[in-house]
C-alpha cells in the first residue's frame, strides 16, 4: 500500500513538473517563435498606441466647454503612463528572453533590426515627453486615482512647448514607422510566404517546419 502511494505521488509530481515546463515553454520565446507574453504585450501596446494617437488628435479640437475637455487629457495621461510601465517590462522581458531569428535576406534583416530599435526609441521619446509635459510645473500625474507618479523636473513655458513639439512629432513618426512595420509583415506573409507574421499571431508553433 505504501509502495502504491509512493508511485502515485511520484506520478503526480512528474505530471506537475511537465505541466510547469510546458507552461514556461508557452510563455517564453524560442529561437523560432514568440511566447504568449511577448505576443500579448505586442498587440496590447500596438492597439493601445493607435487608440492613443487617435485620442490625441481628437483632443486638439476640444473646446473649453466640451464635456471631455478635462477628462480626455486625464485618460490620455493615465494610459500613457501605464504604457510606459508596460514598455519598461517589455524591454526587460526582451532582454531576458531569446529572440527568434529574423527572416529574409541580409539587408531585410538589417533594416528590420534598425526599424525595431528606432521604434523603441520613438516609443520612449513619445512616452517620456508625454510624462514631462503635464509635470512641467512640478505636479505629478495621477493614474486613474490609483496612484500618482511624481514630477521629477520643472520647465518654463518655452521648454514645455518644445517638449510638446517633440511629443507631437514623435507620435507622427511612430505611426509612420508602425505602418511601415505592418507593411513589411504583410510582405513577408503574402510575397515571401514565411512565418514572420504568424509568429506574432501565435500560430508559428503550429506550423511544421520553417522556410527561409
Amino acid at each position: 500500500m505504501l509502495f502504491m502511494n509512493h508511485l502515485k505521488y511520484h506520478h503526480s509530481v512528474t505530471r506537475s513538473g511537465n505541466v510547469n515546463r510546458r507552461l514556461i515553454e508557452v510563455l517564453r520565446n524560442t529561437s523560432t517563435s514568440y511566447g504568449l507574453v511577448a505576443i500579448a504585450i505586442h498587440w496590447v501596446m500596438a492597439i493601445t498606441i493607435f487608440a492613443m494617437f487617435a485620442l490625441g488628435i481628437w483632443m486638439t479640437d476640444l473646446t473649453y466647454y466640451d464635456r471631455w475637455y478635462h477628462d480626455a487629457p486625464e485618460i490620455h495621461k493615465s494610459i500613457g503612463m501605464l504604457l510606459l510601465l508596460l514598455l519598461l517590462f517589455r524591454l526587460l522581458w526582451r532582454l531576458i528572453n531569446e529572440r527568434p531569428a529574423l527572416m529574409g535576406l541580409w539587408w531585410e534583416k538589417f533594416v528590420a533590426l534598425g526599424v525595431h530599435r528606432l521604434h523603441y526609441l520613438l516609443m520612449f521619446t513619445v512616452m517620456i515627453s508625454g510624462y514631462l509635459i503635464p509635470t512641467a510645473e512640478g505636479v505629478g500625474i495621477t493614474i486613474f486615482d490609483w496612484f500618482t507618479i511624481p514630477a521629477t523636473f520643472t520647465f518654463d513655458k518655452q521648454q514645455a512647448d518644445l517638449i510638446g513639439t517633440v511629443h507631437w512629432a514623435g507620435a507622427w513618426a511612430m505611426m509612420g514607422l508602425a505602418l511601415l512595420h505592418a507593411g513589411a509583415a504583410l510582405k513577408h506573409h503574402v510575397i515571401d510566404k514565411d512565418i514572420t507574421l504568424l509568429r506574432m499571431l501565435g500560430l508559428s508553433r503550429k506550423t511544421k517546419g520553417e522556410t527561409k
